[in-house]
């Protein structure tokens, strides 16, 4: 396969087979006392992911730029051995279209430590993006896709799995990423990827909810609460598991506008602590196939 040749030096085992995912069971030895938590069912499980050491070839290896992945080098990339409290760091794809705040402010949590994991590729549909400069400039590869008329180097969906896997990546992190992901991604990644919406899904999603849209649709509705939800990806727009939510106001005279700068702000912030419990191995799964984050400070509470 052209992707193999292309990246034929980045891995020293061109077969890397995929990421096979397990479920393991986690007990609670008691129901939790504050009020802020949820009820527990008697089963839960906690949904590990199953990794692979990663094996450095040399600290100067360089992808060929063709077909939508630019040179990077080697040295770039974070191999992820370091472990905390017993959890390897995690490695992170984002994928944006736009300027990618919210891709900068995971990758500044990642370099000060919060969160325990590397951004090792972006992927965007949009060559001169702010987020695809903002990699550059960070020494992060980053990867075209999909194939456009517009963008005749892209990937092909297949061909971005190939790319994903050899960089090892564990989550993959949709920051404004305006393109819907294809199903043989979600197949190669179940419960791995993760979207941040600007509302309060279920309300104000679906295929033409993006941007400005959303704000105008909020004030328009008279609704008096909005916010930003982060959930897992299935094969349509928004529909996926909700997994953390994030309340601001909506205020009588506010614009369009300042209702996005203001919910901009609570992103931020939530996409960072997702993040973090991503990379921590701290999202537990309820028997119902609802998806809980686990405090870090008191095991026995979910948020």
């Amino acid at each position: 396969m052209e992707t193999q040749r292309l990246l034929s030096g980045f891995c020293s085992n061109p077969t890397i087979p995929p990421v096979r995912n397990t479920k393991k069971p986690f007990f609670v030895a008691s129901p939790p006392t504050s009020s802020a938590s949820f009820y527990q069912p008697r089963k839960w499980v906690s949904y590990r992911t199953c990794h692979f050491v990663p094996q450095r070839v040399g600290s100067k290896q360089r992808l060929k730029c063709k077909n939508g992945v630019e040179n990077v080098e080697d040295d770039a990339i974070s191999h992820g051995k370091d472990l905390k409290n017993g959890v390897r760091r995690k490695k992170l794809a984002v994928f944006v279209s736009g300027g990618g705040s919210n891709f900068r402010s995971i990758h500044e949590a990642s370099l000060q430590g919060s969160v325990h994991g590397d951004i090792v590729v972006l992927v965007t549909n949009k060559r001169g993006c702010g987020g695809a400069e903002y990699a550059r400039d960070k020494g992060i590869p980053v990867v075209l896709f999909p194939k456009t008329k517009e963008e005749p180097d892209g990937l092909s969906p297949s061909d971005l799995v190939s790319v994903l896997r050899r960089f090892e990546v564990d989550f993959i992190l949709l920051a404004g990423y305006l393109k819907l992901i294809p199903v043989e991604l979600i197949r190669a990644y179940p419960r791995s990827i993760v979207n941040i919406h600007p509302s309060l899904l279920p309300a104000f999603g679906g295929k033409g909810y993006y941007g400005m849209k959303v704000h105008k649709a909020v004030i328009a509705s008279g609704a008096r609460y909005t916010g930003p939800t982060i959930h897992f990806v299935d094969e349509h727009y928004d529909t996926g598991r909700i997994l953390a939510q994030s309340v601001v106001p909506v205020l009588a005279n506010d614009t369009a506008e300042e209702l996005a700068a203001r919910v901009l702000r609570e992103e931020h912030g939530l996409y960072v602590k997702v993040t973090e419990a991503l990379c921590e191995e701290r999202i537990i799964w309820r028997e119902d196939s609802v998806p809980l984050i686990q405090s870090k400070e008191n095991p026995s509470e979910f948020r």
